[in-house]
């Protein structure tokens, strides 16, 4: 049986008289840019990460850049980050005239290795960029004592794990700021594309909020120069519909997870993600297991028309547009291995039992 990657259909099909009534409402009441629904969403986000401040803003791509922004990082400073991570991470980081500086990352968790941080500190490091990469919270103990004893600022990539806890505390609410994409694969996902950015701070919450409207404070009044990065009223609306299935959804995906993690069990030839100890929710944005022989399962898996991505194939190290930085394959084994490795399967949480253990069948018989 055919079993997709992902199928939002079904998601829709299930929501479709709250969406179309959230959406029928903004267009009636014509408040389009900024309306009620995001002041309601950023209320709603704020106490989900147990935090005072949020700001809606127009992708999860924006909330990396303005918040980094906000932290003062500009040309000449270094940002450390993984090297193992969607595109954006390090991108924002280049727009801004700073420097990414990469880490490899821990091969179980697939996020940044803290050990490995401190060596990667100069005198022109200004930030720290953890990424909870496939919904697992890094670990930020250690970061953050490494952040404090440096003064530097550390911003949060949680794009794929809102509502994910580490030892009991919610995913963005450690850093100075909390960065979340409302990408449509999310497991909270709007209609297009959407962010938001969580803080303590209320000055670094008013300066985000400056940023993501022109850097006008009043209007057409600029301090500073801006973006126009604010989130779509009609987005805000449609993710008030799905805030209240959030956590059933990732108890879904988490579900899922524990059925595959099961009947992969004793395969050779497969790794399943590694739950670490201070991980106390995760929420599963992929399933991303370890192959050595990937490419032979790609095959097999796309003529049963069973779906999967990888989630990464080039870490930063090797991306052309990085090259000016000087790394070499080789500096980051874990992630490069990773990059070579890592297939994603089908998790979402409309997924059917039978869909899952067709999956599970494939793969098995495949790796067998």
């Amino acid at each position: 049986m055919p079993v997709p990657l992902l199928d939002l259909s079904r998601q829709y099909a299930y929501l479709k008289p709250e969406l179309d009534e959230a959406v029928i409402k903004v267009l009636t009441h014509g408040g389009f840019i900024l309306g009620p629904e995001v002041t309601q969403l950023e209320k709603q986000v704020a106490e989900l990460c147990e935090v005072p401040y949020a700001n809606g803003v127009a992708s999860g791509t924006d909330a990396l850049l303005l918040a980094l922004r906000a932290c003062g990082v500009g040309p000449g400073d270094e940002v450390i980050t993984t090297d193992f991570s969607f595109f954006a991470t390090a991108g924002v980081i280049v727009r801004l005239g700073a420097t990414p500086v990469f880490v490899d990352i821990e091969p179980e968790s697939f996020n940044i290795d803290p050990e490995k941080i401190e060596a990667a500190i100069t005198d022109k490091t200004k930030a720290i960029v953890p990424v909870h990469l496939f919904g697992q919270v890094a670990d930020m103990d250690p970061i953050m004592a490494l952040a404090q004893k440096h003064n530097l600022k550390v911003v949060e990539d949680a794009a794929q794990a809102i509502s994910s806890r580490y030892k009991g505390r919610p995913a963005g609410s450690f850093g100075d700021f909390g960065c979340f994409s409302f990408y449509p694969t999310k497991n909270l996902g709007a209609g297009g594309d959407g962010g938001m950015i969580v803080c303590r701070d209320q000055d670094d919450y008013e300066l985000v909020r400056i940023f993501r409207n022109h850097g006008a404070k009043p209007k057409y009044y600029h301090k500073i120069v801006g973006y126009n990065s604010r989130l779509a009223t009609v987005q805000a609306a449609m993710l008030l519909v799905k805030m209240k299935h959030l956590q059933a959804w990732s108890e879904k995906r988490g579900e899922h997870a524990a059925a595959y993690t099961e009947g992969f069990a004793g395969v050779s030839g497969i790794t399943t993600p590694v739950v670490k100890d201070y991980t106390t929710f995760h929420i599963y944005n992929q399933y991303t297991v370890r192959v050595a022989d990937r490419d032979a399962l790609k095959a097999e898996l796309q003529k049963r028309k069973i779906g999967f991505e990888i989630y990464y194939p080039v870490p930063f190290q090797q991306q052309e547009c990085f090259a000016n930085l000087g790394y070499k394959l080789g500096d980051f084994p874990n992630s490069a291995k990773a990059a070579a490795e890592v297939i994603a399967l089908p998790i979402y949480p409309e997924l059917t039992v039978e869909e899952r253990d067709e999956v599970i069948a494939a793969v098995n018989e495949i790796l067998a």
